[in-house]
């Protein structure tokens, strides 16, 4: 309306609310229907100046969830990117433009620093540009590969106020265009995987994020492949597919002559692509949404780029006209096969042992026979992050999240939250699990405030060693502290003796379970499990000496840190 006045914080919140487009509204490919690209959720730490931003985010419809630490909901606001396909956009408060370089309060270059970490990094030059600034960083966040946008608001700005008529007013973003690999690069690939004596594909999370699961399933199938997920590409195909050689991984890496990568990255989750963990000849097939990731540390037989989803469409088409089938009689895959057995039975036989206190494997086991297949697993830790990846099973896409490329530990709770609140909003009923270390608990505990405050029925399990890696017993912490300090005599690696963590979820109005035991574990799980309407969180106490069966990455042992 002519002459109406709106204040910044108001054209912050209605700019991205503006970034929506309806269900089913969006240009997708197929697999991709279902994606919601809205801005609805924020989460933030409230404060000078950035507090009228979201009373103004929740009067538009923008649901705000007020977190305790800023990094948790930073967590937070990623997980959600990755689970709905809205990529990260941070919005940050910054000094009064008239206070620039006297030494305002807080005053930083934080454009200039968040260039470093972010695809756009900008400050609105008026008021009257915000939404075009706003619809330029989701459209930036979105295109190509996906990542996250930084948006600078001075502090005067925020209660700052301009007439409607002026500003500039865009319309939402279109979706992200799909790109798709050129024929001769799909027809060469094919080729090079129809020459294969010992191929194997590796499902990254790229594929997870391009909703890219039906295609997939459905080449793993045409062509008989043996298939590996990354951690955040379980389910992407189904754990308990019969392709799927995630038990025999190790093996699998090292003897395969081709590797066809869907959207992962040879970095050091996958051993960089080099001996002794991979062959010296092996023949990699590249497919990935971003150029400059192709030829990363080993120089492809192929490369691929374009969208997951649709160059996997390309394969499946190339491949029908092949009528090429890997036979399921091979020698390789019955040396896979023969390794999965073994493997599966050391991991059973530890999940079996009666001694108390418990294992990992023991503690993994039970979870695995109680929760709902359908669940959103959220873990961190070390070992409890690296042993839960393989004991505990992913029968859907996107439905694991844990510390990724960085190994970033205090991710789980706000990665917890955020997969609470859109489970709530779009599959009602289906819980989240979120399996921990008790120093990864630490990082972000606090945040237990947080799910009480929003109800969430989150299940909270906190795997306690007493340590980082390992720990020490009531006993031997008492005898270590005979000889003085414990700054000076106490293993860094140590932590307090059987902390009750259950208590921090009873304070706040959960419930909270102290487990020695199986027998405890597995009433605990079950009351967990049916209440629905109750956060909650189960202690569990395991030997403070017990370790994986095998380093899975030997630069991470003790000896190496």
């Amino acid at each position: 309306m002519e002459g109406e006045a709106v204040s910044g914080a108001q054209l912050i919140a209605q700019a991205l609310r503006a970034q929506v487009r309806a269900r089913g509204g969006d240009r997708q490919p197929a697999g991709r229907d279902s994606v919601q690209r809205n801005i609805e959720y924020m989460f933030g730490i409230v404060g000078i100046p950035v507090t009228e931003i979201a009373i103004a985010a929740q009067a538009v419809g923008i649901k705000y969830v007020g977190m305790r630490n800023e990094q948790a909901a930073c967590y937070a606001a990623s997980a959600v990117g990755y689970l709905t396909g809205r990529p990260l956009i941070v919005i940050g408060g910054s000094s009064d433009r008239n206070q620039e370089t006297m030494g305002a309060f807080q005053e930083f270059p934080q454009v200039e620093a968040g260039r470093l970490y972010n695809k756009l990094s900008v400050r609105p030059s008026s008021l009257e540009v915000i939404p075009a600034v706003i619809e330029k960083a989701v459209r930036t966040s979105m295109y190509g590969r996906p990542g996250s946008c930084y948006i600078d608001i001075p502090g005067d700005f925020v209660n700052l106020q301009v007439n409607k008529s002026s500003v500039k007013y865009v319309e939402c973003c279109l979706p992200p265009p799909i790109s798709m690999a050129e024929h001769s690069a799909v027809s060469k690939a094919a080729s090079v995987i129809a020459l294969s004596k010992q191929p194997l594909l590796i499902v990254g999370k790229g594929a997870a994020y391009s909703h890219a699961e039906n295609n997939i399933r459905k080449l793993v199938e045409l062509c008989g492949l043996p298939f590996l997920p990354t951690p955040m590409a379980k389910g992407v195909v189904p754990d308990n597919h019969p392709n799927c050689v995630a038990a025999a991984r190790s093996m699998a890496l090292q003897h395969a002559d081709v590797i066809i990568l869907l959207g992962a990255r040879l970095n050091w989750i996958l051993h960089f692509g080099l001996p002794p963990r991979y062959r010296q000849d092996v023949k990699v097939i590249q497919i990935d949404i971003c150029a400059e990731e192709l030829g990363n540390n080993v120089m492809p037989a192929a490369t691929l780029l374009g969208d997951i989803n649709a160059v996997t469409q390309q394969l499946l088409e190339e491949f029908s006209k092949r009528s090429w089938k890997y036979s399921l009689n091979s020698e390789w895959w019955k040396k896979l096969r023969g390794k999965i057995k073994n493997n599966e039975e050391r991991s059973k036989e530890l999940a079996l042992q009666k001694s108390l206190p418990m294992n990992y494997y023991t503690v993994f086991h039970h979870i695995r026979e109680l929760i709902p297949k359908d669940c959103i697993l959220v873990s961190e830790g070390a070992n409890t992050m690296d042993i839960g990846r393989t004991m505990l099973p992913n029968f859907y896409p996107r439905q694991r999240l844990d510390a990724g490329t960085f190994g970033t530990m205090g991710v789980g709770l706000g990665f917890a939250i955020a997969a609470a609140m859109v489970a709530r909003d779009r599959t009602p009923g289906r819980r989240v699990i979120c399996i921990e270390g008790d120093s990864a608990f630490g990082f972000s505990g606090m945040e237990l405030e947080t799910i009480c405050r929003y109800n969430l029925p989150i299940l909270i399990i906190v795997v306690n060693n007493n340590g980082i890696y390992t720990g020490l017993d009531a006993n031997s912490w008492e005898e270590m502290l005979k000889f003085g300090d414990p700054a000076t005599c106490v293993p860094p690696v140590s932590l307090l003796p059987n902390a009750h963590y259950e208590k921090i979820m009873s304070a706040f109005g959960g419930k909270g379970y102290f487990v020695k035991t199986p027998e405890e574990l597995q009433n605990a799980l079950k009351a967990s499990v049916s209440d629905k309407q109750t956060p909650s969180l189960i202690n569990v106490m395991i030997d403070p000496q017990s370790e994986r069966k095998k380093q899975e990455f030997p630069w991470l042992t003790r000896s190496n840190l």
